[in-house]
């Protein structure tokens, strides 16, 4: 029985049967079972920034594992404490911490904190975007604008109002003196990579501020570097209220955080939230590795050659590219995006089919300028290929 088969057998059908099986990995290619190389430009979903097998997060993992692996939330360990300071003086502003597994989970403590902030308030209803993903557990689902995965498990316990992403005439209609706090991302992840237009996070800041209401950044896929910026936030000059964050920080092992600025920081009192494996020693050294090993001129270096290479590209089924940083949505004519990603992995190369008309790319950080040139040369040829 192969390997596809006895995956079918032993798990719930949510996710289907993957077409890949991956072995092993190094650096920004990976191997799969019957030893076929590609050349990852999915990086785990924005997940694994130092690509894999990176000899930093190996030695801080390694070495980790073998002091001690996990202590629960009822002690504290330097590993935790450590990477709450690296983090604070990245973002450099007055803020607390609390780490989460994931990034469901970190938006399920930004949910909770601004439910308290809005009950204390009197306020009673959150605002989010249309197409809009926060994860997938209820309380972030209700968050989430996208009917086809979030209608079949409602009702949803609060009154959540979704509006057009991007469009900031119909966020200050919808945030009221009764609106406990807007969600928003930076660049829309899973709707097709969708950066908003200029000056959106600012009126959104302005908008927030007028009424009394949060500001939440879901930064889950758009943080560490991504964008070539250590926050995505940071290029808008705009200061949330709560930030959330996962994926790239573990480079690929499992961590979440919620961190609220000011006031925020203080809103949970003890005992009103907690992980098990929260700020695991483990998860928490890994993502001190990542932090302090990426290096963001060379995320900015071959992003731009990433783009500029797209763009220059002119092919009958592209349309265009959108995002920022590393990453970036080639945009179909057609909704053929299955296609790209079934003939890109026929020619080595793993890329993600996020909506009918865009492909997600977004490789691990420390890609090569060559290899980026590799995927340039090979992708219009994957793109006829896709087309037939």
């Amino acid at each position: 029985m192969s390997l596809y088969e006895r995956f079918e057998k032993a798990f719930m059908p949510n996710y289907g049967v993957p077409p890949v099986a991956l072995a092993r990995g190094e650096g920004s290619r990976v191997w799969d079972v019957d030893g076929k190389e590609y050349l990852d430009f999915i990086g785990g979903i924005a997940t694994s920034s130092l690509g894999h097998a990176h000899p930093a997060l190996v030695e801080a993992v390694s070495k980790q594992v073998a002091t001690i692996a996990h202590t629960s939330n009822l002690f504290l360990h330097e590993p935790e404490v450590l990477l709450a300071e690296k983090l604070l003086g990245l973002l450099n502003a007055p803020a607390r911490i609390f780490f989460a597994n994931s990034g469901t989970e970190a938006n399920e403590a930004a949910y909770k904190l601004a439910l308290k902030y809005g009950r204390r308030e009197g306020r009673s209803y959150f605002v989010a975007t249309e197409n809009g993903f926060h994860g997938r557990t209820i309380g972030a689902l209700s968050l989430t604008g996208k009917p086809a995965i979030r209608d079949q498990f409602g009702p949803f316990p609060v009154d959540v109002r979704f509006v057009p992403y991007g469009d900031a005439g119909a966020l200050k209609e919808a945030v009221t003196g009764d609106c406990i706090a807007v969600f928003l991302e930076p660049t829309q992840g899973e709707a097709g990579v969708v950066p908003p237009p200029e000056g959106y996070f600012e009126a959104a800041r302005e908008i927030c501020d007028s009424t009394g209401a949060l500001l939440v950044a879901d930064e889950i896929q758009s943080a560490i570097g991504r964008t070539g910026h250590w926050f995505a936030h940071q290029a808008d000059g705009v200061i949330p209220d709560i930030l959330t964050l996962a994926k790239g920080l573990g480079g690929g092992m499992p961590i979440g955080a919620c961190i609220g600025f000011g006031d925020a920081g203080t809103l949970f009192d003890k005992g009103d939230h907690g992980s098990t494996f929260g700020g695991n020693p483990v998860s928490c050294a890994a993502a001190l590795a990542v932090l302090g090993t990426l290096d963001l001129d060379h995320v900015k270096s071959v992003a731009a050659r990433l783009r500029a290479g797209l763009e220059d590209l002119r092919h009958p089924l592209l349309k265009g590219v959108r995002g920022r940083g590393l990453w970036l949505a080639t945009v179909l004519r057609e909704p053929r995006s299955a296609e790209v990603q079934k003939a890109a992995a026929d020619a080595g190369f793993l890329v993600n089919a996020l909506q009918p008309d865009a492909v997600r790319l977004a490789p691990p950080l420390i890609v090569t300028a060559d290899e980026v040139d590799a995927f340039l040369a090979a992708y219009p040829a994957i793109l006829t290929e896709a087309a037939k």
